[in-house]
């Protein structure tokens, strides 16, 4: 399950608040909390906000 913590960032990654470098590094942070969907969910969702 995603925390608040992690839809904030989110949130802020879709808003590109975050460079992203900063991004990753937020990502690898808490990423072993995660199960391995969320972790895929969550970076494609990365990948997306930054390829434009």
């Amino acid at each position: 399950m995603i925390t608040k913590e992690v839809r904030e960032w989110l949130q802020k990654v879709e808003r590109r608040q975050y460079s992203y470098d900063d991004a990753m590094y937020e990502f690898m942070r808490f990423s072993s909390f995660l199960t391995r969907e969320e972790m895929k969910l969550l970076k494609s969702k990365i990948e997306q906000s930054y390829k434009a």
